[in-house]
């Protein structure tokens, strides 16, 4: 890997929980500058604009996210444990698997209306983490783990939304109650789906 890769990858990933954190429109090139130690003419070396850079982010972010839900259902064959595994990544919103929060969520409501190109991303991830509950709700149907008749497609968008639902109230009251609430729930109904 080149120097200059090396640099930009540095870059993205100390660019990315402020990012996360901040939004794409709150987030100053002097934020960057400040958490890189390096100036605003290398920065545009790298990046030809902070919009450039966002979505290098926005990437960096969704993989992370990807990647650690990946590892929590891993490490389980029973595709119930796997689904309580994607449950229990969110159970607590507080301390979420990508510093700053679900970056789903964080970037998802900013770039609703402004940025056609990380809302793409995001509707990407989202329909991806959709079809992964799904996936893993076919394995148990074809295992006989689960019903025949569990209307899974259904189930996948309702389990996601409450999850993101949970996030925002955790994000926003500062407690992280509802996500327990809702992982309980939706605990149970995984478990009321068992053949």
């Amino acid at each position: 890997m080149s120097k200059g890769e090396d640099t930009r990858r540095m870059i993205i990933g100390r660019a990315a929980p402020i990012f996360n954190k901040k939004g794409i429109a709150a987030t100053a090139m002097s934020d960057i500058m400040e958490a890189t130690g390096l100036s605003k003419g290398s920065l545009y070396v790298h990046f030809e604009n902070k919009e450039v850079l966002a979505e290098a982010v926005v990437d960096h972010n969704m993989e992370l996210l990807w990647g650690r839900t990946q590892a929590a259902i891993s490490r389980y064959s029973n595709p119930k444990d796997k689904l309580f595994a994607f449950l229990d990544l969110y159970k607590n919103s507080l301390i979420p698997p990508v510093e700053g929060g679900c970056p789903m969520l964080n970037f998802g409501m900013e770039a609703d209306d402004q940025f056609e190109v990380v809302r793409e991303k995001v509707a990407d991830m989202v329909n991806q983490s959709q079809q992964l509950i799904v996936d893993i709700i076919v394995q148990g149907i074809r295992e006989g783990v689960f019903k025949a008749d569990w209307n899974y497609r259904e189930f996948a968008a309702m389990m996601f939304a409450m999850i993101e639902g949970g996030v925002m109230i955790s994000k926003t009251t500062g407690k992280w109650d509802k996500s327990a609430i809702i992982n309980r729930n939706l605990k149970k109904m995984i478990e009321a789906q068992m053949a």
